[in-house]
């Protein structure tokens, strides 16, 4: 039974694909606004993509997801309040400190670089809850890893800042 619905919903996902995409090829594999160029070449009638619009939307809706992500985690992580809090004072220090544009870099690449790897660990963590509460030896591998890069990522961030700060070089 559980084979009949899957495919009863597989039916209806590409019956609904076909019926919202009209320029979608037909069963003699070309698309309805199409012809023939003198070439031999298909071209489509006023319908060629606008490159600029598509990038605009693509870079639009990518940044709206990313604001939307940062937001969440600042608001159910703990731990990444605290990371963009020291981020907050150190960034600005990182200015003050760094004697090159070398060492600039390092110490903001490394803040942001758990910055970074924070916002991964949570990503990991919300899916394995997703799935279940429940103790599985395989979740609580996922969820250690993502500690372990972050702890590294960490002391990545201590090493860097040390070793500039302290001019050991």
């Amino acid at each position: 039974m559980a084979s009949s619905e899957s495919e009863k919903l597989e039916n209806k996902h590409s019956e609904n694909q076909s019926s919202q995409n009209p320029s979608s090829p037909n069963q003699s594999g070309e698309s309805p606004d199409s012809k023939e160029s003198c070439e031999g070449k298909k071209s489509l009638d006023n319908n060629e993509p606008n490159f600029l619009g598509l990038l605009k939307r693509r870079i639009l809706g990518a940044t709206t997801y990313s604001w939307q992500g940062l937001k969440a985690c600042f608001k159910h992580e703990e731990a990444f309040r605290i990371e963009v809090l020291f981020a907050v004072f150190l960034l600005p220090l990182a200015l003050l400190i760094a004697a090159s544009a070398v060492e600039l870099v390092l110490l903001i690449g490394s803040v942001v670089f758990v910055l970074i790897v924070e916002l991964l660990n949570s990503a990991v963590e919300a899916v394995v809850d997703r799935i279940g509460h429940e103790h599985h030896e395989l979740a609580g591998r996922a969820k250690d890893l993502g500690s372990a890069a972050v702890m590294l990522a960490m002391w990545l961030f201590i090493t860097t800042w040390l070793l500039i700060c302290f001019d050991w070089g």
